[in-house]
């Protein structure tokens, strides 16, 4: 693994000169003598007491993203340069936040792989391989991202892509018990999947799953005990099919009635908790949110003529056993891939002139949510970005009032927020300083259309829509597949349609009024760190470390990193000196998208790393760009008009999610090279390069699919040879 680390001379030379800055550390001078991962409920609990250490992926119990560190300020943030840097020696997208325990990072990347470094220097002090079955890589509707591990008690604790939840030793990284948490696991085949950061929860480890978009998923949130890794108890988010008899648990029998009594239970159910959970040590309860509801449907549809219990809500369960104690259903019957598995984050605030214990979440659907966290009461809900698939929430009951005209059920429609939502998986930060939560937003809509009459199976998964960013919508193009679809000036009502946007807004959670908001370069931006120092820290897709003025929004800083960021920022303090480190690496749900051409993943590619900073560092390395390369000559045509047109439909639905045409996080297939042309079959349907992440498709595509495929991509190829040649004659 390749460390990069500011020369310790010009450390040296920076104090001499009276910068005010210590030199850092050499390994033997950190903190080694404490126990490796030494955290339990009681430094937990005062973890503001240690602004050094940042002990959960939220830095405290409650998954603030806030540090009273407050060294590096306004007044001194224009010195933040460059530490160190580490090299993850992958290419996917990087969504957790280090964790830092005396002087040690715990660090997760893809597919639940661990490093530990040494938080001064980046120094690896060891790895972790789950070696996971390329197979589960067909699964990760959103790549094989994992957002975190936990530290505890000289362990530490990640789950992999394959659903193992494994506990190593937080000095050597050698596993000690590996527990599978996917009951499911053999019955639905590879419909499971598991990105989520696990949350200590007592004497117990709790971890979700995913999967809603997959067929035959259904959700469930599972505990085991820490020192041996056994099955604790299992909480599930939705009813099973009612043809095996009773529920499984108490809570379903209740939930069921709310079910449409015509559901296909083939489906699954869905509610997966695949993210944002959290515990409460004072109430001993775990906290999470669930997923869509399998398939999405319209309003109009039959599956959404019921409440559905538990997808799209909050849940609280006892952590001592699993059972429910409350929960609050943000959207009943929900249907539009607006998922609650946000981040929670745990505070006080002060309410009606009372301080309240309470749980917020700013969710997809573009509410900021604050319940009471020990009964689940409703305190507030504010929107925070422009959302119009309510007219709004009842007064008394809270409920969402559905909108008929943006019902994509009936028809295609415009419909606010994106399927991405107003909020995404990337954590929000609250500061008790300032008494505002920074909310990376995205302002956008997109164009819904309903696919379960128009090509039966057009993508693979549990869908039923497809929906289109208006940036991307273009009609003709897509009736080949979709049939004939509105223009957008049609669905926007002779409206002209907002650019989409990425903003952060600092807003006051018990008021609902925003303090400021400030646009950023893309949608798809990092999550946000705010600290004691008056800064809010966030990366960006451009490749660019911002910070800004927690008061104001006024742009303090921009460090160019040459890697796009998604991740959120942390920082801590090792032998006197407080650092800022984020991990960089482009993916998540972009997975099926090309790299926009503004990106840091398209100009200078897509190579993990681990970035640090301090102040009076040095200018940090960026990568080098990457080259513009003609497409290598294709082989032969095959097949005929309708064998290509079979392929482009067979594409869209099994391979376009992850081989996106244009530079893209996994290899645009328009570019095989003639080895990798003759190695098709191999590849797709013998697995070939299963070890590479590549799963085998020959349980669901027979050889003449794979050959209509391979008839398309060669036709496609050929279109780009002439495309970047166009003196070039096309091969006959």
């Amino acid at each position: 693994m390749r460390t990069t680390v500011l020369p310790t001379v010009a450390l040296s030379l920076l104090a001499l000169a009276g910068a005010g800055c210590s030199r850092a550390p050499a390994p033997a001078q950190a903190p080694a003598a404490a126990p490796a991962g030494a955290v339990d409920a009681a430094r937990l609990a005062a973890a503001d007491r240690e602004p050094d250490q940042w002990f959960t992926t939220g830095r405290d119990g409650g998954g603030t993203y806030y540090s009273p560190l407050a060294a590096i300020d306004a007044g001194n943030v224009a010195r933040l340069g460059f530490a160190w840097e580490y090299a993850t020696r992958t290419n996917r997208g990087l969504e957790a936040t280090p964790v830092v325990v005396d002087g040690t990072m715990y660090t997760s990347g893809n597919w639940g792989r661990v490093y530990a470094l040494d938080a001064a220097t980046g120094r690896e002090r060891w790895t972790f391989d789950p070696e996971v079955d390329g197979q589960y890589g067909r699964a990760a509707c959103c790549d094989v991202v994992s957002r975190g591990l936990a530290v505890w008690k000289g362990r530490v604790y990640v789950v992999s892509t394959d659903g193992y939840l494994h506990a190593l030793d937080a000095a050597t990284g050698k596993r000690l018990w590996k527990a599978d948490t996917l009951p499911e696991r053999h019955a639905a085949g590879f419909n499971y999947f598991v990105t989520g950061a696990p949350v200590v929860a007592g004497d117990v480890i709790v971890i979700g799953n995913g999967g809603s978009d997959f067929r035959g998923a259904r959700g469930s949130v599972s505990a085991y005990r820490l020192d041996t890794g056994a099955f604790a108890w299992r909480f599930y988010t939705v009813p099973r099919d009612p043809k095996l008899g009773p529920q499984d648990q108490p809570h379903l029998e209740a939930a069921l009635k709310t079910w449409p009594a015509r559901y296909d239970w083939s489906n699954g159910g869905g509610g997966s908790a695949w993210d944002g959970l959290v515990y409460d040590a004072e109430t001993d309860l775990v906290y999470f949110g669930t997923a869509n509801g399998a398939p999405y449907h319209g309003q109009h549809d039959a599956a959404g003529s019921g409440d559905e219990l538990f997808i799209a809500s909050i849940v609280a369960v006892h952590a001592k056993d699993g059972t429910l104690a409350w929960h609050y259903q943000e959207i009943p019957g929900e249907g539009s891939d607006y998922d609650t598995t946000n981040k929670l984050v745990l505070a006080t605030l002060t309410i009606g002139g009372q301080p309240r214990a309470v749980i917020m979440q700013a969710s997809k659907n573009g509410y900021l949510y604050v319940l009471d966290r020990r009964t689940g009461e409703f305190l507030a809900a504010n929107t925070f970005a422009y959302i119009n698939w309510t007219t709004g929430l009842d007064p008394k009951t809270h409920r969402p009032k559905p909108n008929p005209a943006v019902d994509w059920g009936r028809s295609p429609t415009l419909m606010y927020p994106a399927a991405t939502g107003a909020h995404g998986w990337q954590p929000m930060s609250f500061n008790p300083k300032t008494g505002l939560v920074y909310i990376p937003v995205i302002d956008a809509p997109m164009v819904y259309v309903d696919t379960s009459k128009r090509r039966a199976g057009l993508i693979e998964g549990n869908f039923d829509l497809a929906f289109f960013f208006p940036e991307d919508y273009a009609p003709g193009e897509l009736e080949s597949l979709f049939g004939p679809l509105p223009s957008l000036e049609s669905l926007a009502h002779g409206k002209p349609v907002p650019k989409s946007r990425g903003i952060i807004r600092a807003i006051d959670p018990a008021t609902g009024k925003q303090a400021w908001q400030t646009e950023t370069g893309s949608l798809w931006d990092g999550g946000i760190l705010s600290t004691a120092g008056d800064l809010v820290f966030r990366g960006d897709a451009a490749g660019f470390l911002n910070v800004y003025s927690a008061t104001t929004g006024k742009l303090l800083k921009q460090i160019e990193v040459g890697s796009s960021i998604m991740a959120a920022p942390m920082t801590y303090r090792v032998g006197g000196v407080q650092y800022v480190s984020v991990m960089a690496g482009y993916g998540g749900a972009l997975l099926f998208l090309p790299f926009p051409k503004e990106s840091a993943a398209y100009q200078y590619g897509n190579a993990g790393r681990i970035v640090t900073f301090r102040l009076d560092g040095g200018a940090t390395p960026v990568p080098p760009r990457v080259p513009d390369e003609p497409p290598p000559s294709p082989p032969p045509r095959e097949g005929d008009a309708r064998t290509v047109a079979e392929g482009e439909v067979l594409y869209n639905r099994y391979c376009a999610r992850c081989h996106a045409f244009g530079r893209a996080l996994l290899p645009d297939l328009r570019r095989l090279t003639q080895e990798k042309h003759a190695m098709f079959y191999s590849i797709v349907l013998e697995g070939a390069f299963r070890s590479k992440g590549m799963a085998r498709w020959d349980d669901v595509l027979s050889r003449a699919e794979a050959g209509a495929i391979h008839a398309y991509l060669v036709d496609q190829a050929w279109q780009l040879k002439a495309a970047a040649d166009p003196v070039e004659k096309k091969q006959p």
